[in-house]
């Protein structure tokens, strides 16, 4: 993976008939987006923040589980909370909450085959570490895809969907928001990036977090442009579009 902070030079103008057709950013949400929602690694870190907490404010497993959801609700991350209320340090819980089995994902050459035919750069956006990222990315087989991992540190702690750390996401990396896409699979953490002008893609997932009214018409949320099901399908048809224009 690349460090990167300036904005690519400027692309030749492909496929007139694509939507992705100026895009020259493409930044993809990490968990449930990067792989199936089905993988379910989110239960594994939802225990262990659980069990972080019992520990560092001495609560029984009941009382954890309360404030880790009621932190959750107020705060965007339960840490975020912790850290507010309890000044609890975030690398040390991180680095426990993130140590997790990501056997259950599989690698994806295909995917890795079309982020790499993708025109531009590609960033990881996500509220969890950098290094949960790379673990992930690393086992899907795409690490080398990626030029940037903007985690919840460079966010300082604030989560999506607060708008600050999008502002300063387009700051630090030199993004133009009209040529740059999100891909998300929690419907509220694309309305700041389509405020900024970015193209949305919505990874719908059986998750209750993935739409705030699962029964809401499209037209209920006009920040979300396009909603997909497949990542590495829709990433193979994007390219050929792409591909077919040039």
């Amino acid at each position: 993976m690349m460090t990167d902070t300036a904005a690519p030079a400027a692309l030749a103008p492909t496929a007139p008939g694509s939507p992705f057709a100026q895009i020259d950013t493409w930044i993809f949400d990490l968990d449930n987006t990067l792989y199936p929602a089905a993988c379910d690694l989110f239960a594994q870190v939802d225990v262990r923040i659980g069990a972080y907490i019992a520990q560092a404010l001495g609560l029984d497993a009941e009382a954890a589980r309360r404030l880790q959801k009621d932190y959750f609700r107020q705060y965007g991350t339960s840490l975020r909370g912790l850290m507010l209320n309890h000044g609890v340090q975030p690398g040390p819980f991180l680095d426990y909450v993130h140590d997790i089995d990501v056997s259950a994902i599989l690698p994806q050459p295909a995917m890795a085959e079309s982020l790499a035919a993708l025109p531009g750069r590609k960033i990881i956006y996500t509220n969890g570490s950098a290094g949960h990222a790379e673990n992930v990315m690393r086992r899907l087989g795409v690490a080398d895809q990626f030029h940037a991992v903007f985690d919840i540190v460079a966010a300082d702690y604030t989560p999506k969907p607060d708008a600050q750390p999008y502002t300063t996401l387009v700051q630090r990396h030199g993004i133009d928001p009209t040529r740059a896409v999100m891909v998300e699979d929690i419907a509220r953490n694309l309305e700041p990036a389509r405020a900024l002008g970015m193209a949305t893609v919505l990874v719908e997932t059986n998750s209750p977090f993935s739409l705030p009214n699962p029964e809401a018409p499209p037209a209920a949320l006009p920040y979300v442009q396009h909603r997909i099901t497949d990542v590495p399908a829709w990433l193979a048809q994007v390219v050929a579009d792409l591909d077919q224009g040039r």
